[in-house]
């Protein structure tokens, strides 16, 4: 979306991707840089097998995800001691500034539907590396 651009409603097929500083893949979806959005942004993530992301937080924005298909363990808290599992048809919220650390440890892809309070999705994200041996 080009500045200046009066906002409109727009349906948006996701089909180009990018990697996403935390070490995954995102397909495009609805964030500043595509609609213009000013307060939210919403991707489909897929996790592969086996793959996970870098330990991360994400300043002053609040992220919600919707599982799709497979499932998630994620890593959270200052040291990454909290666990959880996300399957297919949960939801899971993260506070603003909560490091965390999601990985599909399963055979079967993993995807999510996941939506941010930053509408630029990738310039909150701070990445934590001295985290990233914490996690199983």
């Amino acid at each position: 979306m080009e500045a200046g651009d009066t906002p409109t409603c727009r349906v948006i097929r996701p089909g180009g991707s990018y990697d996403g500083k935390q070490g995954l893949s995102y397909f495009e979806g609805i964030a500043r840089e595509t609609v213009g959005s000013t307060g939210i942004c919403m991707h489909l993530l897929t996790i592969p097998p086996g793959a996970r992301a870098k330990a991360h937080l994400h300043e002053s924005h609040e992220t919600a995800i919707y599982v799709l298909s497979g499932e998630a363990h994620t890593w959270y808290g200052e040291r990454l001691e909290e666990h959880v599992i996300v399957r297919a048809g949960e939801m899971f919220y993260i506070p603003a500034g909560v490091p965390h650390l999601p990985a599909n440890l399963s055979d079967a892809p993993c995807s999510a539907v996941i939506a941010r309070t930053d509408p630029h999705e990738q310039e909150s994200v701070v990445l934590l590396p001295e985290l990233d041996g914490l996690a199983a």
